[in-house]
């Protein structure tokens, strides 16, 4: 970063010309309140990051609801937009105005919340850049691309008062209350130890030589804070995930839903201690940063848990979307790729996330508890859309999702060290006696896309 971190007012205006279609010092405008008790209010939304998460959450949730309006659809590809654009406009009848900079939606006053359905590395600017709007935000998961960013979001959420709901879909799950309140009964008895599994069959991106922007794509606003660097098919729409300049690997992708699911299950907030080791081992010549497998340990005071990643798994599964929304359906746990399990003195608590309930073992291996439910992405959906009416916080609350996603991301900054323990400090969000650890905590933003200090 060169100089001085930009005031929002300083970013929005250096920033005019970065990218496509917004005049130069443009003002937003907060959102128009929704009325209070009603529930019948239509709410205006944008959506910004038009890939393939977008299009199913239209298909699937977004397009049914009665009570919402897609406004806006924003993207800097500009093939996607038109055909998401054409996709809204498809499902609900109504078509929305397509633009190439979020910030144009969020100075609609009339717009209540953004939808950020982009790359990790944009959803702390995204995020902190509508909530200064006065807009409230569902932004996907994870919280946030380095830890420091994810702090700025919660800061930024807190001061604006603003409803930040992550899609930790497994955190609207009355089956995930139903699981935890079963173990903090003491029915499980104490428990010292939860193993995470996130295993699956994940084919190697392969290497890809550096190539011409596409047409129609604003690679600049793309890269955003992240880096310059050229453009690579391998660092842009979805292999972007095994880069760290945009992400963290699967443990972070995928893994971070049952991360979040467990320490949520157990109620633990920080870690005293990390440990993370693995490596690519299957195809080490690939174009990928981020490990095909890897192992992590916390250790929170008197219980550990661990995180098991594998990529070349193809016996392991997710529970198939034909069962997701069935009820009294459990998967076969052996083979569950995304399971968590709970290990108490007195039974073991199997719980998949995907609306795959859970089931408590004895000592004799009979089921002595269980529960159901079907998958929870609709009852996300209408939480965050609740929130936005009574202010209330919402289920997969940033502040929440910032603690699980710093385990995520603590465990990589691990591994990247070799592998060394790092010892951490929840209060101050830093490492104890580990400057070159802390380093990694944070980085230098890329000028107009800057994180300002202070939100």
């Amino acid at each position: 970063m060169k100089g001085k971190n930009l005031s929002r007012r300083e970013f929005l205006n250096r920033s005019a010309g970065a990218v496509a279609g917004i005049a130069a010092g443009t003002a937003l405008t907060p959102a128009r309140a929704p009325a209070a008790g009603n529930s019948r209010k239509k709410y205006v939304v944008g959506i910004m990051g038009c890939g393939g998460r977008c299009t199913f959450l239209l298909n699937d949730c977004l397009a049914k609801r009665t009570d919402m309006e897609i406004a806006y659809v924003c993207d800097i590809d500009a093939r996607r937009l038109a055909d998401v654009a054409a996709l809204v406009e498809k499902l609900t009848g109504r078509k929305p105005k397509a633009v190439s900079d979020f910030r144009r939606m969020l100075d609609d006053k009339d717009v209540h919340a953004m939808f950020s359905i982009t790359p990790d590395h944009w959803h702390a600017l995204s995020t902190i850049t509508a909530c200064q709007a006065g807009k409230d935000v569902y932004v996907e998961k994870p919280c946030s691309q380095n830890v420091w960013e994810g702090k700025k979001m919660v800061e930024a959420a807190r001061k604006y008062k603003r409803v930040v709901q992550v899609g930790a879909q497994t955190r609207s799950g009355r089956y995930t209350r139903a699981a935890a309140e079963y173990i903090r009964s003491g029915k499980l008895g104490p428990v010292y130890f939860v193993r995470v599994v996130n295993m699956k069959q994940w084919d190697s991106i392969g290497h890809k030589e550096d190539a011409p922007v596409p047409p129609g794509v604003n690679y600049d606003a793309w890269l955003g804070p992240a880096p310059q660097r050229p453009f690579n098919p391998n660092r842009f729409h979805y292999t972007w995930h095994w880069h760290w300049d945009y992400s963290g690997g699967d443990i972070i992708n995928d893994g971070v839903h049952q991360i979040d699911a467990a320490r949520m299950l157990i109620g633990q907030d920080y870690p005293t201690a990390v440990t993370s080791t693995g490596g690519k081992f299957d195809t080490p010549d690939d174009d990928a940063d981020v490990p095909d497998t890897q192992i992590a340990t916390w250790d929170f005071h008197n219980l550990r848990m661990t995180f098991e990643l594998m990529l070349r798994t193809p016996y392991m599964k997710k529970m198939p979307w034909e069962l997701r929304d069935k009820l009294d359906t459990f998967p076969n746990w052996p083979f569950d790729g995304m399971r968590v399990e709970v290990y108490g003195t007195k039974g073991i608590l199997y719980f998949e996330r995907h609306g795959g309930g859970w089931q408590v073992f004895d000592e004799s291996e009979k089921v002595i508890a269980k529960d159901h439910d079907i998958h929870p992405h609709y009852a996300h959906l209408d939480n965050f859309f609740e929130c936005i009416e009574s202010r209330k916080k919402p289920n997969g609350d940033v502040e929440e999702l910032h603690r699980s996603t710093i385990l995520c991301q603590i465990a990589n900054i691990s591994y990247r060290l070799g592998g060394r323990q790092l010892r951490f400090d929840g209060r101050t969000e830093q490492f104890v006696g580990d400057p070159e650890a802390d380093k990694l905590l944070k980085r230098v933003g890329r000028e107009p896309y800057v994180i300002p200090d202070e939100v």
